[in-house]
């Protein structure tokens, strides 16, 4: 009798601490700050970027990409994302898809413009460079090593 009163405060326990982890990755995972200025921008390709990556100037988390949908007419990615207030991000400035690392995710690097207006709430960030596709590049480098050695010139 003894051994299941130990088994069943055990597994409340384990239970419990497993609440408290669940808990903690849906805050951290579904949490993505409405605050600040919602911007948006129009890619051709946006591959691995997700809701909920950053949004960086000059590698510094300043936002987060809040949505990203499909734009039916010229099938554009078009990616909503929040800027912290506090900045003024000049009208002329320009959006790119970085990867973090090799293997890592990808989030959006934001280069200032110099103009002196600033992007409102709602404003497009018109200057944009697409994600960069590693496959794509080294099949290219692959297929064109291999024609050049055929080649006989």
């Amino acid at each position: 009798m003894k051994s299941n009163v130990v088994e069943a405060i055990m597994g409340a326990i384990v239970l419990a601490v497993a609440g408290i982890f669940l808990s903690i990755a849906y805050r951290a995972s579904s949490t993505v700050s409405e605050k600040g200025v919602m911007l948006h921008a129009k890619f051709d390709r946006i591959d691995g970027l997700v809701v909920g990556n950053d949004v960086k100037i000059s590698g510094v988390k300043v936002g987060k990409i809040f949505n990203i949908k499909i734009e039916p007419s010229t099938f554009l990615a078009v990616v909503s994302f929040t800027v912290s207030s506090n900045l003024r991000i000049p009208t002329d400035s320009s959006a790119e898809i970085v990867s973090e690392s090799f293997m890592g995710g990808k989030y959006i690097a934001l280069v200032p413009g110099g103009a002196e207006e600033s992007l409102q709430n709602g404003d497009a960030v018109i200057h944009t460079q697409s994600a960069l596709s590693f496959e794509a590049l080294i099949g290219k480098y692959l297929f064109s090593s291999s024609n050049a050695k055929s080649d006989p010139k």
